[in-house]
């Protein structure tokens, strides 16, 4: 596994430059971290409440993007957001998969989720001990968490996730991998909830406890006693890519209500999915 630099740059100061955003869009990511952080235990908020830079004041959410707005300045830290597949296999394998573009092994965010993690679990030892930044590593793997279930983020090394093949999004010219990250979210939010986020969220909470509700500890499960299982996570994305993302798009093709109101259900269960997975990692990594 790669091994991920420890940061000395003022946490606070990088928390609002650096605009541009990728991997879900800001939406997606504040609808995943507000849905982990009310399903913590009182133990892994209170370690969640003590880690959050007091410009948070306690919401998550409020700095799930934070690892999109740095990641300019941290360099490094541009593989850790996306996994390359080859084209056209729609299967994904850590060994083969998991590595930059100099080839180098861990550094994708399967690698960034397992470092994250592992640095997390000195929390217990105290901060006086841990040779990591722990806010910085709890914001990356919240947005890690994030990111791997954004189906193009573990999509073709050919296309870039999506990236170079143009389309258009009702009349707006973009990429499909910007469809997924930000305008099947907010069209969702436009036409159901009054352009209000916040009631998509509260419509993927009650999901979570009723239509998914036999779903959720298969969500939740890892393998033996692991705190978290970002290979899964991954072999689920790529397969929800090529069934639902990249199905029948080409260049040039124009993406409307048929291809809106079809993968809109994937994208809210991959939200969802995603919330209920990041509070399970911080639940097991908090104890």
């Amino acid at each position: 596994m790669a091994i991920f630099k420890v940061h000395s740059l003022g946490l606070v100061a990088l928390l609002f430059v650096f605009p541009v955003v990728h991997g879900w869009g800001t939406d997606g990511h504040l609808t995943i971290c507000k849905i982990a952080q009310a399903r913590l235990t009182d133990v892994a908020a209170a370690a969640v409440k003590d880690l959050l830079p007091s410009s948070a004041e306690n919401d998550l959410g409020s700095v799930c993007s934070w690892a999109d707005h740095v990641r300019f300045h941290y360099k490094w830290s541009s593989p850790l957001h996306y996994i390359d597949t080859p084209h056209n296999l729609c299967t994904y394998q850590y060994n083969r998969d998991c590595k930059d573009g100099s080839g180098i092994k861990g550094n994708c965010v399967a690698g960034g989720i397992n470092n994250y993690t592992n640095q997390l679990l000195n929390y217990h030892h105290g901060s006086a001990v841990s040779q990591y930044n722990l806010t910085e590593a709890l914001l990356f793997l919240s947005h890690f968490v994030g990111d791997i279930h954004q189906p193009l983020h573990v999509g073709f090394a050919s296309d870039k996730g999506g990236n170079t093949i143009d389309v258009h999004w009702y009349t707006r010219k973009t990429e499909l991998h910007h469809v997924w990250d930000t305008p099947i979210i907010e069209t969702a939010a436009e036409r159901f909830y009054n352009s209000n986020v916040d009631g998509l969220i509260t419509a993927l909470q009650k999901n979570i406890t009723s239509e998914w509700a036999d779903q959720v500890k298969a969500w939740e499960a890892c393998i033996g006693s692991q705190p978290t299982c970002p290979d899964i996570y991954a072999s689920e994305g790529i397969k929800a890519a090529c069934t639902w993302a990249y199905k029948d798009v080409n260049d040039d093709s124009v993406l409307e209500d048929d291809y809106f109101l079809s993968r809109l259900p994937t994208v809210n269960l991959r939200l969802a999915q995603g919330g209920v997975r990041l509070a399970a990692t911080l639940n097991r990594i908090f104890g």
